[in-house]
C-alpha cells in the first residue's frame, strides 16, 4: 500500500489547511485511518483517527478545531485544521493499517510539512 499525503503548506495563525492522503489501490481493508504529526524535537504524536469501529479521535489540543474524514470509495483520509496556530507547526504523517485475514501491516504516508506563522 502507497501513501501519498498532501495540502501541507504556509499559513497564517489562525488560517486554514486541509490535508489529504491517499492509499493506493489495495485489496486490503484500511482501518483505521491517522494523523501523526512531529514539530522539530519532540516525539511522532498521534493528532486524529478514525475507524470503522469507534468515533473519531483527537488529541485535546486539537479538538473542536481539527476534523478527520475519509471517502472509502477513494481510499482517502481528511484532515481539516481550522484556527491554526503555531504550535501545530510540524511534518503531518498519515498512517493506515493494513489487513487482509489475520495478516496486519503499518503504512506511513511520506510527511506534508505545515508552518503556521505567528
Amino acid at each position: 500500500v502507497q501513501l501519498q499525503a498532501s495540502g501541507g503548506g504556509l499559513v497564517q495563525d489562525g488560517g486554514s489547511l486541509r490535508l489529504s492522503c491517499a492509499a493506493s489501490e489495495t485489496i486490503f481493508r484500511l482501518d483505521p485511518m491517522d494523523w501523526y504529526r512531529q514539530a522539530p524535537g519532540k516525539q511522532r504524536e498521534l493528532v486524529a483517527r478514525i475507524s470503522s469501529d469507534s468515533s473519531p479521535y483527537y488529541i485535546d489540543s486539537v479538538k473542536g478545531r481539527f476534523t478527520i474524514s475519509r471517502d472509502s470509495a477513494k481510499n482517502t483520509v481528511y484532515l481539516q485544521m481550522n484556527r491554526l496556530n503555531p504550535e501545530d507547526t510540524a511534518v503531518y504523517y498519515c498512517k493506515v493499517v493494513a489487513s487482509l485475514g489475520k495478516s496486519t501491516y503499518d503504512y506511513w504516508g511520506q510527511g506534508t510539512q505545515v508552518t503556521v506563522s505567528s
